[in-house]
């Protein structure tokens, strides 16, 4: 089911006089293509939630239309969307058991749609193999742990066959190791499924991990549209570039001087194509080589040792960033002194308008 977003807005007046209406959603265009899933990302209030809720009917657009396929569904109740809505609470109901929560959607059908209990047992069953979870369908929620009540929340969802599948921050409740195993089970069973599914997230990581395209928002306005790869290795400006990645970006005072991009007094890479100007420099941490001969200088705060990277926590005069942090491969770290010399990679290096913030695209001058 192809779903078309047409310069969506959701305005909530002021609850105070005097002051400013809040625009959570403003004017959002997208085409989200039949069966793909989709990361909604951004921080706390940036509106991902609320679009979620403007496609699933709870909330009601200020402005904009909102198409399934052909269908204009902007003002269509939610029961008669066709969506399954799976929230972050789960928001299982606690005195029925895993099946009875699964089938409680299907004994809503009326008329010709009404189901015989033999046949919501079977539909229930059905998605209960989907989602993996047949053993524990005699269990109610409080026997169950969050990550078998998540599955029993996706289970009903599907149960009902919908034609979009919304989900609202499903993985914030579980502990690290099952959120990466659930993830998993939700990129899963929408390609099994191929439903058309929206996943609305903080958590870039996960957003990347299983998402088709991703759509990073901020202040209820979209700010880069894109696979996720394609959005990390290239983004549109300096808050999608600090907002991607783990850790994240690198981020300093700089200037684009005499073709080179400049750092304090260090000129550390060769360009061409911009003009003279001021920049916000971005660099990865992933960007660093250790190099006696490097052209960038640094001094060092500390070594952090996690299993199979090595970071270098150092400072500099012109950061803008709180941290700074280099991924290296070192193995000896006893070696390294309190000035560290680094040479960047070209490719994990952006550069930034300072006054609209917006990548520069550039290109490295061939030595």
């Amino acid at each position: 089911m192809k779903i078309v977003l047409d310069h969506l807005t959701k305005v909530y007046p002021s609850s105070t006089k005097g002051n400013p209406d809040v625009t959570a959603v403003n004017d959002f265009c997208f085409e989200i293509p039949d069966g793909k899933l989709i990361g909604l990302l951004g921080p706390s209030g940036c509106g991902k939630s609320t679009t979620l809720n403007l496609i699933s009917g709870l909330e009601t657009a200020t402005s904009g239309k909102i198409w399934f396929g052909d269908d204009d569904v902007t003002r269509v109740p939610p029961e008669n969307r066709g969506v399954g809505l799976v929230f972050q609470s789960y928001a299982l109901y606690p005195h029925m058991t895993a099946r009875q929560n699964i089938m409680f959607p299907l004994e809503n059908f009326k008329g010709s749609e009404k189901l015989s209990k033999e046949e919501m047992r079977a539909k229930a069953d059905e998605a209960a193999r989907l989602v993996q979870i047949e053993p524990y369908m005699e269990r109610k929620p409080s026997q169950m742990s969050g990550g078998q009540q998540q599955r029993v929340a996706i289970a009903r969802a599907l149960v009902k066959l919908p034609r979009v599948l919304l989900l609202d921050e499903p993985l914030s409740n579980l502990d690290a190791r099952l959120r990466l195993q659930t993830r998993e089970e939700i990129r899963r069973i929408q390609q099994e499924t191929n439903l058309t599914t929206i996943f609305v997230t903080h958590d870039q990581e996960e957003a990347m991990s299983i998402s088709d395209m991703i759509v990073v928002m901020k202040n209820g306005i979209i700010q880069q549209i894109g696979k996720p790869q394609d959005v990390y290795d290239s983004p549109a400006n300096l808050f999608v570039g600090n907002f991607l990645g783990t850790p994240p970006m690198n981020v300093f005072k700089g200037r684009v001087e005499n073709g080179a991009i400049v750092i304090g007094n260090e000129r550390i890479l060769e360009i061409e194509g911009p003009e003279n100007q001021e920049v916000y420099v971005g660099i990865r941490p992933e960007g660093y080589l250790l190099d006696e001969k490097g052209t960038f200088h640094c001094t060092k705060k500390q070594v952090e040792i996690m299993g199979r990277d090595t970071s270098i926590v150092f400072t500099h005069p012109d950061q803008v960033s709180e941290s700074l942090r280099a991924i290296i491969t070192l193995d000896n770290r006893d070696e390294i002194p309190s000035t560290v010399c680094f040479k960047l990679k070209p490719n994990k290096v952006e550069i930034f308008r300072a006054d609209t913030e917006e990548r520069i695209d550039y290109k490295v001058r061939e030595a």
